[in-house]
């Protein structure tokens, strides 16, 4: 394994992403889409029952029949909602992988010499994964914020059809607290007690922002700085329309849209820079630092004292280039002789 890294620098070795991606992300997203299916679909959690009061002006405005008949029925924006982001990450890796842009382009990896993950693959995978999870993830919050709340809609008495004269109202600040005070069709009552936040406004948020950073952070324009301003702007105003009509329609309080506003781009945001790290590719961990010189006893680099050069090795410089020239060796002249006077003539002296 070893000496494939060497022969080939750009593949990564890592015996962990299977096992973890089969054993571990497979189990929670199961378990997150059983969750968000049993919120929507079930009785499993159900609905705090609020009470009213009496001719309550604030919920009083006027059925506006179901989510089907709505200007954006809950189709539309679910379609929108999971095939806008689907797309943009398709085509913006797509186009990233073949003009091979710089800060998209990963290490290729091998998984126990058995699997290979190609990088655009594998971005692909990352990136849509987490976008699915965030997708149920903004569902659970937004059906137990309903289901822990039980906030009428601003419909709730249209649907309702409390019978005041049964119910004893004789003023406005009469309290109701009866569970069957309602005489309307039950699936209406009950979806008109589910208000707070605004799922819709919550998933739309969601998608927008979670689409935005990705055009914001992954898309290189160059030579236009409009290009991704006016995707990003597009994408926000749309959200923001969603819940814009259900405000209009009587469908949800301005709290409840605000709400969900603030739920799905805050799960957005968290998944996109705590997650998938910006959709930037995993950096390399540093090197170790380089040990330093040592340093002399004064406390300053050997390196900075200066080099004083040895008159023994001078003179034998001169000498080598010196025999270099003559091409003869070189030899050293005979000691002069001295004359010493002996004893004896200094005795006659």
């Amino acid at each position: 394994m070893m000496a494939a890294e060497e022969e080939k620098p750009g593949l990564k070795s890592s015996s962990s992403i299977v096992p973890c991606f089969l054993f571990v992300e497979l189990v929670i997203m199961a378990g997150t889409v059983l969750l968000a299916y049993y919120f929507e679909y079930t009785d499993t959690f159900p609905v705090h029952i609020q009470g009213f009061f009496c001719y309550d002006k604030t919920f009083s405005k006027p059925y506006p029949g179901p989510d089907e008949t709505s200007k954006i029925p809950p189709l539309l924006v679910y379609s929108l909602v999971t095939g806008i982001p689907c797309f943009t990450i398709l085509v913006g890796e797509l186009v990233a992988f073949f003009l091979k842009a710089e800060g998209t382009q990963e290490k290729t990896i091998v998984t126990a010499d058995c699997c290979y993950f190609n990088p655009l693959l594998r971005r692909i995978v990352r990136f849509l994964g987490v976008f699915s999870f965030g997708l149920f993830t903004t569902t659970i919050f937004a059906n137990a914020g309903q289901a822990v709340t039980g906030n009428q809609t601003p419909h709730f008495l249209s649907a309702c059809r409390p019978n005041y004269t049964a119910l004893g109202c004789t003023s406005n600040m009469q309290y109701i607290t009866q569970p069957r005070a309602c005489t309307g069709n039950p699936l209406v009552v009950a979806s008109a007690r589910k208000s707070f936040p605004s799922k819709d406004a919550a998933l739309s948020v969601y998608s927008a922002v979670y689409t935005v950073m990705y055009v914001t952070l992954v898309f290189r324009t160059k030579g236009t700085r409009l290009t991704k301003p006016t995707v990003s702007l597009t994408l926000l105003c749309l959200a923001m329309l969603v819940g814009v009509v259900k405000v209009a329609e009587y469908r949800n309080h301005w709290a409840d849209v605000l709400a969900g506003f603030f739920t799905g781009g805050a799960i957005a945001v968290f998944l996109v820079t705590c997650v998938i790290n910006n959709f930037q590719q995993t950096r390399p961990p540093p090197l170790p630092p380089r040990p330093q010189r040592p340093e002399s006893v004064l406390g300053m680099p050997m390196v900075a004292l200066p080099c004083v050069e040895s008159p023994l090795e001078k003179l034998r410089g001169d000498l080598l280039s010196q025999r270099s020239h003559d091409h003869q060796p070189y030899r050293f002249p005979a000691t002069p002789d001295v004359l010493i006077p002996s004893r004896s003539i200094s005795s006659e002296v």
